[in-house]
């Protein structure tokens, strides 16, 4: 009988699991199970957290925000992202003051197609609790330059212009990994330059992050996950500035079955966030 009750508890955990189709789960780098509750306290550990996304995943989006509220109730935070590029900091610092209005930034900045959905509500969160927001991504132009014709053509720029990117020359490691791996997934096209368009970026935001880091405080930083996967990027030029810079990584990843994490999805961040992929994308 006690057999019985034990076959019937244990299928009523299984039924029960089925019927919530939970839409994602949260496992450290080596892909076992953890909790919100400790992503928010490693977090509050860390000097900077770098929310490697999916720019359209729903549950990236969600998520930014929920820890983005929970870290702000336990440290002094600044907030900044990719997704804003340095150029319009000024646009941006007049919209958390109420300067400007919403309608007057999107016309003044260059503000992505997914913004008002996906990446509003934490800026709206900065300015509602008077929290500083960066714009840490290099203007897209002077990327697309790089691609074109290397990290030379940064040289001729105005002193202006080359303040809204990581100080010249850029520091670049070709043999990196993730900047390897770029270039054989795209099969050569793009020659060489095209890493080091990558790398640039990576430099610029790790730069106006670290210039930004305030003593006490988090730095909690939303960019493509392929951006700090692998400890590598954002996070590789950080430690140049800083080898004992408290670091926690984050990334996303979607999978057909979400109950174990894949073995190409090991070792990407200290947490893994493992969504479904027919979770409904934002565009």
């Amino acid at each position: 009988m006690k057999q019985l009750i034990n076959l019937v508890c244990v299928l009523s955990i299984f039924t029960s699991a089925a019927q919530q189709k939970p839409a994602y789960r949260i496992v450290d780098k080596n892909g076992k199970e953890t909790t919100y509750a400790k992503l928010v306290k490693a977090a509050s550990n860390s000097e900077v957290v770098l929310f490697g996304e999916f720019h359209d995943n729903a549950i990236s989006h969600w998520l930014e925000l929920e820890l983005t509220k929970d870290l702000a109730e336990r440290k002094k935070l600044v907030l900044g992202a990719e997704m804003l590029e340095a150029d319009n900091q000024k646009q941006l610092d007049q919209y958390l003051k109420g300067e400007i209005d919403d309608k007057k930034l999107d016309s003044t900045a260059r503000l992505w197609p997914n913004f008002k959905t996906d990446y509003k509500p934490l800026v709206d969160f900065a300015k509602e609790k008077n929290i500083p927001f960066i714009a840490t991504n290099i203007p897209r132009r002077y990327a697309s330059l790089v691609y074109k014709k290397g990290f030379e053509a940064l040289n001729g720029l105005t002193a202006e212009e080359k303040t809204w990117m990581a100080t010249l020359p850029i520091v670049y490691d070709a043999n990196l990994p993730g900047y390897v791996k770029m270039v054989q997934e795209m099969g050569g096209h793009g020659g060489e330059n095209l890493p080091k368009s990558q790398a640039v970026k990576d430099a610029t935001m790790a730069y106006f992050i670290f210039k930004n880091i305030i003593r006490d405080a988090v730095f909690l930083h939303y960019n493509g996950a392929y951006h700090s996967d692998y400890f590598e990027g954002i996070s590789w030029y950080l430690k140049r500035s800083d080898p004992t810079l408290k670091i926690l990584t984050i990334s996303t990843v979607t999978q057909t079955d979400i109950s174990r994490l894949d073995t190409e999805n090991l070792l990407k961040a200290d947490f893994i966030i493992v969504v479904d992929e027919d979770v409904t994308k934002t565009y």
